[in-house]
């Protein structure tokens, strides 16, 4: 609000100006009732603090102080004095009933107190609780029967408590007590002080004040009756400047606050407006839209006017603005996807790094749908990923439902987040340790049909148009990683034959050598048929043959085997390899790695220290072969010996 404004609300009329001069008058006379009411209230206060806090305070510490005494005479009296039961009724009516009433009457007085004075005070509670603690504790709960005063040690015990800690409790207490009623005295006779100097200044500021009350009358008087007749000539001028047509624009003089005021200021407010509505109109001409201007008021129809002029063209600037910036990111996204359509890993590169460049975004991702067969769980890889300007290559899988991408992969629907909480990290989004203010994952897809996501984060909001141009972009892509996928995977396909018709005619090649070797080796083989058959019966007779599974533990065993070790098959069945190893074997570097070779594939051969069933030594010399599947996968490890013990005991 502007000055001119601020003198036509506060403006001060002539009648005005006698209203306020008899006005102030009045108010004098009100400030005089008001410092009468004001210092009396004082003094009530004064006189309601010390008869409701100070001293009902002071009488009550006083009151403790003679409580504390007491109490401390009647737990003398219940050791000392047996019979006398008064006492004791006495002291238990301090304990259960006196002193919780007076604790409660003081405690409603200390919220008036200091802070100093309420902690002394919560002190001497705990203390005086603590000595009546005590004198229950060894003397109320001990001395009860005649036979507790005729025990020794019982009493004893009452009088070593009585003086050893109730009476130099008590007086720790009444030295406190004493502290706290000197303060709480020094409080009284502050406030009778308080009431006496309200009572003087009362008497002072009603003089004072009824002085300035006639001073006041004659100076109001004199400045009205100059008020009125002064201006008078200036207004016959302004008038008369006025109906000739002349705008009156007198900057050099100064103009009271009243009617004459007023209609020079608002001149001055016509014109000063009629000037800025032209700079406005020719800024708007000029297609600077962002101009300030404010209106004369609220029935400026010229200037209310070219605001909706002003906000018409900027809508339509800004449309225009909006459908240029789409049309040439689909121009040169389209040139992007056209110019990259035999390798994906590249498009990809392309299409994410300039994506978010465009958008002005911090950094994004694009994963793709990897290629599984119906067996396999359905996964999507992270392709490209830019981010604060720097390429990146992260190795990511993420399958369907699993952060936001997944999220995004399942329902086949844009995700945007704009309430991002400062940990985004904890968000599986895929995009790294960055705390963006907003998120936009968006699914690349064509005719129902996913083919993965772009995600992109930024520090600025993304607005509505930008994520409609990043749907529409991502339907392309779709498209063209369709078309890059199906010419991928028929060029793979194309190689494939081409590399099969190969194997093929090498291996026909390959059979009919084979046939001919096969055919002179048939011959040879039929002579030395004999010959094996007759060494292989002679082997089985002495070869001990051992199966074990992967982990070493044993499946089967030949008679050979069991008798040479001493077992049965069903004792050893199921056991593991190293129940036939000593100690010192089955804890050594050796035969760890000696199974670590035999889980990985490789044979071992060579010459083996066993211990029997009876604990005797026996050496083998044999090989372990592992035994594989026709899928190549390791199903069982096989073991073939020969006793030697008397070739090493020789």
């Amino acid at each position: 609000m502007n000055n001119n404004v601020l003198k036509r609300k506060f403006r001060l009329t002539i009648g005005t100006k006698i209203f306020f001069g008899f006005l102030s008058l009045i108010l004098l006379a009100v400030i005089v009732v008001a410092v009468i009411f004001w210092k009396g209230s004082v003094i009530d206060n004064s006189t309601k603090f010390s008869s409701e806090n100070a001293r009902p305070s002071k009488e009550a510490v006083n009151e403790f102080i003679l409580m504390v005494t007491r109490s401390k005479m009647l737990i003398t009296n219940w050791v000392y004095l047996q019979t006398n039961t008064d006492d004791k009724a006495e002291l238990k009516q301090i304990k259960d009933f006196d002193y919780p009433a007076l604790k409660e009457r003081i405690g409603k007085l200390m919220p008036n107190w200091s802070d100093s004075q309420r902690v002394r005070m919560d002190t001497v509670f705990l203390k005086f609780e603590s000595m009546m603690a005590t004198a229950d504790e060894n003397v109320m709960s001990k001395l009860v029967t005649f036979e507790n005063y005729e025990d020794p040690l019982t009493k004893l015990l009452g009088e070593d408590a009585i003086e050893s800690q109730i009476i130099p409790q008590s007086a720790d207490l009444i030295k406190r007590l004493n502290q706290i009623a000197a303060t709480q005295t020094s409080i009284t006779e502050k406030a009778d002080q308080e009431i006496i100097k309200s009572t003087s200044e009362l008497y002072y500021y009603t003089l004072v004040l009824g002085g300035v009350i006639v001073v006041l009358g004659f100076a109001i008087s004199f400045l009205i009756v100059r008020s009125i007749t002064s201006p008078i000539s200036y207004i016959k001028d302004v008038v008369v400047k006025l109906g000739r047509g002349e705008l009156v624009e007198d900057k050099g003089r100064k103009f009271s606050n009243d009617e004459i005021g007023e209609m020079a200021v608002a001149m001055e407010n016509l014109v000063t407006g009629l000037k800025g509505t032209t700079t406005f109109a020719e800024n708007i001409g000029n297609g600077k839209y962002d101009s300030e201007f404010q209106p004369l008021s609220e029935h400026d129809v010229l200037g209310n006017a070219l605001l909706n002029m002003r906000q018409n063209l900027a809508r339509v600037a800004e449309e225009d603005k909006t459908r240029n910036w789409a049309t040439e990111g689909m121009a040169k996204f389209g040139e992007i996807l056209r110019s990259n359509t035999n390798d994906v890993q590249k498009l990809s590169d392309e299409i994410i790094s300039n994506l978010v460049k465009y958008l002005k975004a911090n950094q994004g991702a694009l994963y793709i749908i990897d290629d599984t067969t119906e067996a396999e769980e359905p996964t999507m890889s992270m392709t490209a990923c830019y981010a604060w300007d720097k390429k990146k290559y992260l190795n990511q899988k993420i399958h369907r439902g699993e952060g936001l991408a997944g999220q995004c992969w399942q329902e086949m629907d844009v995700i945007y987040l704009t309430d991002v909480p400062q940990n985004y990290i904890r968000i599986t989004s895929g995009l790294g340790d960055a705390n963006p203010n907003c998120i936009l994952i968006v699914p690349l897809k064509v005719n129902d049909q996913i083919f993965g996501v772009v995600e992109l984060a930024s520090f600025n909001t993304l607005k509505e148009f930008e994520i409609d141009f990043v749907q529409k972009i991502a339907e392309s892509i779709a498209s063209t990683i369709s078309s890059v996928k199906i010419n991928a995977r028929t060029q793979r396909l194309l190689e494939e034959s081409q590399q099969m018709t190969e194997q093929m005619r090498a291996q026909e090649e390959e059979m009919r050598q084979n046939m001919e070797e096969l055919q002179a080796t048939q011959e040879e083989m039929q002579r030395g048929q004999s010959e094996t058959e007759s060494t292989m019966r002679a082997l089985n007779e002495s070869l001990a043959v051992v199966e074990f599974d992967t982990e070493g533990h044993i499946l089967k065993a030949n008679q050979v085997f069991l008798d040479l070790m001493g077992y049965s098959l069903s004792e050893i069945q199921g056991e593991h390899h190293r129940l036939f190893v000593t100690k010192d074997d089955r804890n050594s570097d050796a035969y760890r790695q000696f199974w670590k070779d035999l889980s990985s594939g490789r044979s071992v051969k060579g010459d083996f220290r066993r211990i029997t069933k009876r604990g005797q030594i026996v050496w083998i010399r044999g090989s372990y072969s592992p035994v594989r599947n026709k899928a190549g996968e390791l199903v069982k490890i096989m073991k073939f010996a020969h006793d030697i013990t008397s070739l090493k005991n020789g």
